[in-house]
């Protein structure tokens, strides 16, 4: 009985940390990316005269004014995520020096500078992150999870063994190995392994049919990395390149569910309780490590991911905006204003109400396990 009541006890325990954690990644991560965000679209507007009624720390309700200069109140406000910048106008060209009023190429880059920003700070996040000391991919796949009643399992591969090489084909970088074994899907394969010190070869035969969740061998697999640091302009030079990585990666999820080397699920959006999740976990990493690349990394992904997906011609994100911005340019003429209100409007209500389908899976089948 003492035994099971001290396992409750544990569990209770790893739940509330996790819990902890995911609470205090919300704030750590989100609120910086959103209080620079709307930092972006303040600077624009500021640099092109458009009125800024507010700029606020926090969200509303407020808690006070900090101080007013250039009829724009600076001010404190009670929930503590991000920030944001009201400008006069938003909808009513009728406004004087409003953002509405204001000329196409102004518009547009006030929308266009928050996911700037977005972009900006994931770059200069990598920089850092990389001259202080970063993970550098190695040759090779390292197993994470090998599944029950799989190939591999039948095989003796363990968690911690690194492919390095499959049949011919050497393992230089881990994303050869999904598309090699999905050519040989039912076929027999030999794999070259490193386990500890030890170099070991082991067969198996590629699996036809597989659960959702798993693949051909029924393994998990991640890149294999050393960390190293960098000089600043060699830092520089990295960021750039992951930045580059981060944007295809995401480019190419789609084709990836196509090609079934992840699951279908994965392509749903994630919202904030997910990011809260992703970031708890990358802080226990980060903590479990004592480096701070994962929380890093994954605050300059989410960072990139906030652009691309504002940049989305959606209504009521800054894409939309920008969209009927273009279309204006085309037709040489603007929409109504009132309706391009309304479409936004429209817009914002249908995001809001996915967001809490999204926060609803996120609880009942989180992709963060």
């Amino acid at each position: 009985m003492g035994t099971e009541s001290g396992k409750v006890l544990g569990r209770l325990m790893e739940i509330g940390l996790d819990f902890g954690l995911a609470v205090l990644s919300f704030f750590v991560v989100i609120g910086p990316l959103i209080f620079f965000h709307e930092m972006g679209h303040f600077l624009a507007a500021r640099r092109f005269g458009v009125t800024v009624e507010e700029f606020g720390i926090g969200y509303p309700p407020r808690m006070l004014t900090l101080f007013e200069r250039k009829g724009t109140k600076y001010t404190l406000n009670w929930i503590p995520l991000g920030g944001f910048m009201r400008p006069a106008g938003e909808d009513d060209p009728a406004i004087p020096g409003g953002l509405a009023a204001a000329p196409k190429r102004v518009r547009f880059a006030v929308l266009a500078a928050g996911p700037a920003a977005n972009l900006l700070v994931a770059f200069i996040l990598l920089a850092i992150m990389f001259m202080v000391g970063a993970p550098e991919q190695q040759p090779g796949a390292e197993i994470t999870a090998v599944q029950t009643e799989t190939p591999a399992e039948a095989a003796g591969l363990l968690p911690g063994d690194v492919i390095l090489r499959v049949d011919d084909l050497v393992i230089d970088d881990y994303s050869q190995l999904g598309p090699y074994v999905y050519n040989k899907i039912g076929e027999p394969i030999t794999l070259m392994i490193r386990r500890g010190s030890e170099t070991l070869e082991v067969e198996l035969r590629l699996r036809s049919s597989w659960p959702e969740d798993q693949g051909p061998m029924g393994i998990g697999y991640q890149p294999v990395f050393r960390v190293q640091s960098y000089g600043f302009f060699q830092a520089l030079g990295r960021a750039t390149r992951e930045m580059w990585s981060l944007m295809e990666t995401m480019a190419r999820i789609p084709a990836l569910v196509i090609e079934q080397q992840i699951p279908l699920r994965f392509l749903r959006p994630v919202s904030v309780v997910g990011i809260s999740q992703l970031g708890g976990q990358a802080i226990d990493t980060s903590i479990q490590q004592n480096a701070a690349w994962p929380i890093i990394q994954l605050t300059a992904f989410i960072s990139v991911a906030l652009a691309i997906t504002n940049l989305l011609p959606i209504p009521a994100l800054d894409g939309g905006r920008i969209l009927f911005v273009l279309i204006e340019a085309i037709r040489g003429k603007r929409m109504d204003p009132q309706r391009e209100m309304v479409v936004h409007f429209i817009g914002f209500a249908v995001l809001m109400l996915a967001m809490v389908v999204f926060v609803y899976l996120d609880i009942v089948d989180p992709l963060v396990q």
